[in-house]
């Protein structure tokens, strides 16, 4: 049935800006799911680095593990790395993250050696303390929520018939994962995200609050890190608000929970 709406699709992005991870359950909490990214890589001067500008990130790929991440070159599989969910053995230090200074906890010499081999320069993994609260900008929170290293908002919602739209105006199509979202939808005809407000998928509801505005990384193939000119080329052409190119809406959770796959997504207003 067309109208019915259903939950297809979970991810997760551990560390900020590097492959993402398809799960069948995941755990709500205020920040974002559990483990989507509480971890980021810095620069020397403390500045996130992000496939935008280093669009080689996309070669690295993580996988949930029981007790850790492995992290791992796409191209090179035993090129890896392990790193324990626990391990954060570095300095505390100020983290800068678009317009927010927070502070990350370094997770270890040896692991910023890793990544620093791969990329060619001087770089960090820093790990979210408990204690940091990056507040989601207050124009948009509901609850005076947090978030974790994502761009500004927990989570992000984008229906599958969105893309299949999209797909529709391009000579080669793009997977999803161009898109980075959290919660991929079924059902419904293109850009009825857009239209949602408050929704409840399984046991929990979340407020959708407002659309998100894309940038050159969805130009970059997530499997060889190479960087192109679509989809955001066609997407200016029909999606753009203020100068700004969106695609999917950023969300917050009300409560927290598990979500699966299958679940039934229920608009509530």
């Amino acid at each position: 049935m067309k109208n019915h709406l259903m939950l297809q699709d979970i991810f997760i992005y551990p560390i900020k800006s590097l492959g993402g991870i398809r799960l069948e359950k995941a755990k709500v909490e205020e920040k974002g799911f559990q483990y989507d990214r509480r971890w980021m890589l810095v620069d020397r001067s403390g500045r996130f680095v992000s496939q935008r500008e280093i669009s080689v990130l996309a070669l690295l790929q993580v996988e949930l593990q029981e007790d850790g991440l492995l992290v791992y070159v796409k191209n090179v599989p035993h090129r890896q790395l392990f790193i324990p969910f626990e391990l954060s053995e570095g300095p505390e230090i100020p983290v800068v993250i678009w317009d927010d200074q927070v502070i990350g906890k370094v997770v270890s010499e040896s692991v910023g050696v890793w990544f620093s081999d791969f990329l060619g320069f001087k770089v960090e993994l820093v790990k979210m303390p408990e204690s940091t609260h990056r507040k989601v900008d207050p124009r948009y929170a509901i609850n005076a929520e947090s978030v974790s290293f994502a761009d500004g908002m927990p989570y992000l919602i984008i229906g599958q018939s969105s893309l299949d739209e999209l797909n529709s105006r391009l000579a080669t199509p793009v997977p999803m994962n161009r898109f980075r979202p959290n919660l991929v939808f079924s059902g419904g005809e293109p850009f009825l995200e857009d239209r949602l407000s408050k929704i409840r998928i399984g046991s929990v509801e979340f407020q959708i609050i407002k659309p998100c505005a894309r940038c050159v990384l969805t130009t970059v193939d997530q499997e060889t890190g190479e960087k192109g000119k679509e989809p955001l080329k066609t997407l200016s052409t029909y999606r753009t608000v203020n100068n700004k190119v969106m695609f999917g809406q950023n969300v917050v959770a009300l409560g927290g929970g598990m979500v699966s796959i299958g679940d039934e997504l229920i608009p509530l207003n």
